[in-house]
């Protein structure tokens, strides 16, 4: 476990991202009476999306337009301002999971750290900023400016090349996405840690090198197994 770079996912790896209250704050400030239907609702046009975006069958864009387009129809507003606003929302609501400043600051300087996310530009550096997490990143990949989404190896592809391709095995991959974040991983030919956070059973086929149920337990299990390499 003699890693030069750690990669990380973003939502629900290292930050809390809790859309329900986002689109609950976004929605009040259109002056809407919050209803626990409006996000059910939200949720059964916005999942298919995030699935065949992540597929490859649509774009980041096609996504923006179209998860709020009911709402922008009935608030007579543009669906992508919708968009940007519930963005906001989320870069104010957002906080660091539980462990995560901890396990950065450990790695800090033992490793190179970077995160690719499934996220749009928007919303990522001013969530760094806001966290105070950004010094520890060299590199942020995000699936919107690429072109093209986890587990796709485009992504990956991309990131190494910017990480001066690095030997794959030097590379840990951390996630909590098995679909996305681990089988890209692996297909990238990147060691793979999921943070299982409910501890589920792994889909059929995809085997990660590391399983954690904490953030916690990742920083022991990197201290444990003699760290990371030095700069």
């Amino acid at each position: 476990m003699n890693y030069e770079w750690i990669l990380f996912d973003a939502d629900e790896t290292l930050f809390h991202f809790d859309a329900y209250a986002g689109m609950q704050r976004m929605l009040g400030a259109y002056g809407v009476e919050w209803e626990e239907r409006h996000y059910e609702e939200y949720q059964v046009v916005n999942r298919p999306l995030w699935v065949d975006y992540q597929d490859g069958r649509i774009t980041a864009a096609d996504v923006q337009q179209r998860r709020f387009a009911s709402w922008a129809e009935r608030l007579q507003v543009c669906p992508l301002s919708l968009n940007s606003a519930f963005l906001s929302a989320m870069a104010d609501i957002c906080r660091p999971l539980e462990g995560a400043v901890s396990l950065l600051e450990s790695l800090h300087g033992r490793a190179r750290m970077g995160i690719i996310t499934n996220g749009f530009g928007e919303l990522q550096q001013i969530r760094l900023e806001r966290t105070g997490l950004a010094h520890h990143f060299e590199l942020v990949v995000i699936s919107e400016i690429v072109g093209a989404a986890k587990p796709h190896p485009e992504i990956f592809r991309y990131a190494l090349e910017k990480m001066g391709n690095p030997a794959p095995d030097r590379v840990l991959m951390v996630g909590d996405n098995p679909d996305t974040d681990i089988f890209g991983g692996i297909q990238a030919g990147l060691d793979t840690c999921w943070i299982n956070w409910k501890g589920k059973p792994a889909p059929p086929g995809i085997v990660p090198d590391h399983e954690v149920t904490s953030l916690r337990q990742l920083e022991e299990l990197l201290a444990l197994k003699s760290g990371c390499a030095s700069r």
